[in-house]
C-alpha cells in the first residue's frame, strides 16, 4: 500500500515539473506572437507564483481537512485546466488569466508532498522525488522545441503538456481511496490545530531557513526562465535551439538528484548542500568568463543544475529536524511560500534589468543569490549548532 502511495508521489511530481520550463522555452517566440516586450515573461511569471504563493500558506489546514491525495489530484486536474487555457490563448491578458489556476495546483502539490515525504520517507526518497520533477522539468523543453521547430506554434506545445497533465490528474483521482486508508494521512488530520505563522516566525532557525529558500528558487526560476533569453539576444543562437539548451540547466538538476538518492542517507544533507553549493558557484562564474561563443556557457548551465540538485529536496528533509514534526507541515507551507516569492519577483526584477540595463547580467544576477544563500546556510548551521549544545 505505501509503496503504491509512494509511485503515485513520484508520478505527481513529474507531472509538477512539466509546466515550469514551458514559459521560459516559448517565451522568445510567445512575446513576437503576442506583441509584448521580453519582459512581460516576468508579469506572468508573477501571476502564476501568486497563485502557488497562496495555495501554500493553506496546504497545512487543507492537508489536514482533505487528505493529501484528494488534495494532490484536485490541485494537478487544476494545473492541467491552467494549461489547457495556455494552448487556446491568444492574448496576453487571457494568459494572465489562465494563470491563475495553474498557479494554484503547483503551490498545493510541492507543499503537500514534501511535507508527506520529508516526514515519512527516507532522505534518499526526497532526493529522487525531485529527481522525478526534473524529469518533467526536462522532458518540457525538448516537448516545446521541437513543437517549434516543426513550425506547429507555441500553442500545440501547451496543449501536449496539458493532455499528459490531465492524464496524471485521472491516475491520481483513481488512487484516492488508497491514499485516505495509509495511517500517516489520518494523524495529519489529527496532529492538532496547527500554528500561527508569528510563533513559526520566532523561532531562531526559521527566517535563516526562509532565506534560503527564497535565494534557491530565484536562482532556479531565473535561470530555467531567462536561460533560453539569454542564448537568444547575447550569445545569438536561433529560438530552437535555445529552448532546448535551456534544458541543460534541468538535465543537471535531474541527474544530481539521481545521483544523490545513492548516497544522500551515508552523506548526510549538511554535506550535500556544501558540495552543491560549491559546484553551482564555480559554474557560475565559468559562465561570467565566457566570453566567445557559448560552449561554456552550455556546461555552466548544466553544472549549474548539478549543483542545485541538492538543495531543494536536502533543506526540505531537514526541516523536520530543525522545528519538530508536529510544526513542520506548516512550516514547508511558510517554506514554499517564501520559495514561491522568490520565483516571483526576481524573475521578474531580472526581466526590467535585462531590458533596461544590459541583456549580458544573466550569470552575474544568478551569482549574487548563490553568495547570499551560501552566508545564510553558515548561519543556520551555527545557530543550529548552538541550539543543540544548549
Amino acid at each position: 500500500m505505501v509503496s503504491f502511495v509512494l509511485v503515485m508521489i513520484y508520478v505527481a511530481f513529474i507531472g509538477l515539473g512539466l509546466p515550469d520550463p514551458l514559459l521560459g522555452a516559448a517565451w522568445p517566440v510567445m512575446h513576437n506572437d503576442l506583441q509584448v516586450p521580453l519582459s512581460y515573461m516576468g508579469i506572468l511569471s508573477m501571476v502564476i507564483t501568486m497563485g502557488t504563493v497562496i495555495s501554500s500558506l493553506f496546504t497545512g489546514a487543507l492537508a489536514r481537512r482533505m487528505g493529501t491525495g484528494l488534495l494532490t489530484a484536485i490541485s494537478v486536474a487544476m494545473t492541467a485546466v491552467g494549461l489547457l487555457g495556455f494552448g487556446v490563448s491568444r492574448s496576453f491578458l487571457a494568459l494572465c488569466m489562465w494563470a491563475i489556476p495553474y498557479g494554484l495546483g503547483a503551490g498545493a502539490v510541492d507543499a503537500a508532498l514534501n511535507h508527506y515525504v520529508a516526514v515519512h520517507y527516507a532522505a534518499r526518497h526526497m532526493s529522487w522525488l525531485h529527481c522525478f520533477w526534473g524529469v518533467g522539468t526536462v522532458a518540457s523543453p525538448y516537448i516545446m522545441g521541437a513543437v517549434l521547430t516543426d513550425g506547429a506554434g507555441w500553442q500545440k506545445g501547451y496543449l501536449t503538456v496539458a493532455v499528459v497533465q490531465a492524464i496524471i490528474a485521472g491516475l491520481l483521482f483513481v488512487s484516492i481511496p488508497k491514499w485516505v486508508k495509509p495511517r500517516a494521512d489520518e494523524e495529519e488530520k489529527q496532529s492538532g490545530k496547527g500554528f500561527a505563522v508569528k510563533e513559526l516566525l520566532r523561532t531562531p532557525v526559521v527566517p535563516l531557513l526562509l532565506m534560503i529558500f527564497f535565494c534557491y528558487c530565484a536562482m532556479e526560476a531565473t535561470a530555467g526562465l531567462w536561460a533560453s533569453s539569454y542564448l537568444c539576444e547575447y550569445k545569438g543562437v536561433n529560438e530552437q535551439q535555445a529552448a532546448s539548451y535551456a534544458a541543460l540547466f534541468y538535465m543537471g538538476i535531474t541527474l544530481g538528484r539521481l545521483l544523490g538518492g545513492f548516497i544522500t542517507d551515508k552523506a548526510g544533507d549538511r554535506r550535500l548542500i556544501v558540495a552543491g553549493m560549491s559546484i553551482f558557484s564555480a559554474a557560475i562564474v565559468m559562465m561570467a568568463a565566457d566570453r566567445s561563443g557559448y560552449g561554456m556557457t552550455l556546461a555552466g548551465l548544466f553544472l549549474t543544475g548539478l549543483g542545485c540538485a541538492p538543495i531543494y529536496p536536502s533543506m526540505l528533509h531537514m526541516t523536520p529536524a530543525f522545528v519538530g514534526k508536529e510544526k513542520s507541515l506548516y512550516l514547508v507551507g511558510i517554506q514554499m511560500a517564501s520559495a514561491y516569492l522568490g520565483i516571483n519577483f526576481m524573475p521578474t526584477l531580472f526581466g526590467v534589468l535585462h531590458d533596461h540595463v544590459w541583456n549580458g547580467l544573466f550569470p552575474f544576477y544568478l551569482l549574487i543569490f548563490a553568495v547570499l544563500m551560501i552566508v545564510a546556510f553558515r548561519m543556520l548551521c551555527r545557530r543550529a549548532r548552538k541550539e543543540e549544545s544548549a
